[in-house]
């Protein structure tokens, strides 16, 4: 997989053949409490194992099954709740934008927006959200081939950011089901931005469970592990401490408890796929 560019995403960089960085935490804040124990957790984690570390969670989900999902506190709580997190635990942070408007808000407490794979190929709203300045990851639609990124990335950097990742996945497959094609990785690298993969949405079953998506928690290892033996510059896992009670994405969450010794099996991966 070709070196791609670096990307500084707060005080980190990400990409250009450094050792990959971690994306973590809870799919949604479920409460302030529960972000910070998380964040802490997490940071404590990754300082150990020696690896960079982005925390991760949404104010809102706005693409959930049914509408009586819980979508989160919302953009006004939620950014305090990031804002204390990036103050008290002293990591860099990253969020979902969901619609024309949010980013430049946004923007003025996170480090790194992101943007969900559903909305890839709204242009007016990539625009809006590659404007605000701030690093974007882009997430590659369920339904779309790597190469089909490249325009999107193109849309992105029209703005003059190039301060751009792009994270795969899975593709559909049939109903309720995704795949990743590995090849997709080295595709994505070299359009030339730092590449994340997406290790709990790549086992997601979308709808799977009707009102709510399923997930198969149990292949995320797997996939992580080749995901990363390819080369990629970023890992994101959605991380919960009862995968089984989280309020969004539980099934395809990983085990709080189980996160260091992944971490410390992909980091000897890295290790061998940045030498050669």
């Amino acid at each position: 997989m070709r070196a791609t560019r670096v990307v500084d995403v707060g005080l980190l960089r990400v990409g250009g053949g450094l050792p990959f960085a971690f994306l973590a935490g809870p799919c949604v804040i479920e409460s302030r409490e529960h972000a910070l124990r998380h964040a802490e957790a997490l940071r404590a984690i990754t300082d150990r194992v020696g690896m960079p570390f982005i925390f991760k969670s949404s104010f809102d989900k706005a693409n959930r099954t049914a509408l009586s999902s819980y979508r989160g506190p919302g953009l006004d709580e939620g950014l305090k709740i990031l804002a204390e997190v990036k103050r008290e635990i002293g990591v860099p942070v990253v969020t979902d934008v969901h619609a024309i408007g949010q980013a430049k808000t946004v923007a003025e407490v996170v480090d790194l927006l992101q943007t969900p794979a559903f909305l890839v190929r709204q242009t007016d709203f990539l625009l809006d959200v590659a404007a605000a300045g701030k690093p974007v990851n882009v997430k590659k639609g369920q339904f779309l081939s790597p190469w089909e990124m490249r325009p999107v990335l193109e849309k992105l950097a029209s703005t003059g950011n190039q301060k751009l990742l792009v994270t795969e996945r899975g593709f559909t497959f049939g109903y309720n089901n995704l795949v990743v094609d590995m090849r997709s990785l080295a595709v994505l690298a070299e359009i030339g931005f730092p590449v994340v993969y997406d290790a709990g949405h790549s086992v997601q079953l979308p709808g799977g469970q009707g009102t709510s998506s399923g997930g198969q928690r149990q292949f995320i290892r797997s996939l992580a592990r080749a995901a990363v033996a390819v080369g990629v510059d970023a890992v994101f896992l959605e991380v919960h401490e009862d995968p089984d009670r989280a309020l969004s994405d539980g099934p395809n969450s990983y085990r709080l408890n189980e996160v260091e010794t992944l971490l410390q099996e992909l980091k000897r991966i890295d290790a061998v796929a940045k030498e050669s």
